[in-house]
């Protein structure tokens, strides 16, 4: 539920992921694919890359929509102080997975929220770290078989069954993970007066 008075929201992502997160409690929103580069150029660090890319994704749409609300948001994967993108296929998914067996990721998934109201921009970074278990190539062909996480920075979904991979998960908001933390979004979108179920 949206109060009427309040500014329409805009996504500014091409990630189902996020749009299924906001689906569980916004009836009416509007998804825009920002088409925003996101190589390092600056050589920024994870964190300050994550956060850089989100505000870079939400003011790519308010240019073009400056009375509505945007979110922004960005996922970085990070074993072992490198970045790991989307794997796109296959033989990329099962490096990315066998690189991380026994090992411990990072995934650090940043928000920036533009209010047209106050003229305020809101950013948060949460932090989850996925310790793995240790596993062979065949429970890793197994999983990717299953779940066809291609998609999905560092190769698994948490949402499927990709905790068949893992020893433990620390995190402070579990829908983080699947790339959007939605306790901070609800808080914040609470306290800008949006009515939320």
């Amino acid at each position: 539920m949206q109060n009427p008075s309040a500014p329409t929201i805009f996504l500014a992502s091409s990630s189902r992921y996020r749009r299924e997160l906001l689906n569980r409690f916004l009836d009416n929103y509007e998804v825009v694919d920002p088409e925003v580069d996101e190589r390092n150029d600056l050589g920024l660090p994870p964190a300050e890359l994550a956060q850089h890319l989100a505000r870079k994704k939400a003011e790519a749409i308010a240019a073009n929509a400056r009375k509505s609300l945007i979110i922004g948001a960005d996922q970085l994967a990070v074993l072992e102080d490198r970045v790991l993108g989307k794997p796109g296929e296959h033989a990329r998914a099962i490096e990315q997975l066998l690189a991380s067996s026994g090992k411990t990721m990072t995934f650090l998934t940043a928000v920036c929220i533009l209010d047209p109201v106050g003229r305020a921009r809101y950013e948060h970074t949460d932090k989850t770290i996925v310790r793995f278990r240790e596993f062979d190539r065949r429970l890793a062909e197994a999983y990717l078989k299953h779940d066809e996480p291609y998609d999905c920075a560092g190769s698994f979904k948490l949402e499927g069954a990709g905790f068949v991979l893992f020893e433990s998960v620390e995190t402070d908001d579990p829908t983080g993970l699947i790339g959007l933390p939605m306790i901070w979004v609800a808080d914040r979108l609470l306290q800008l007066g949006y009515l939320l179920p």
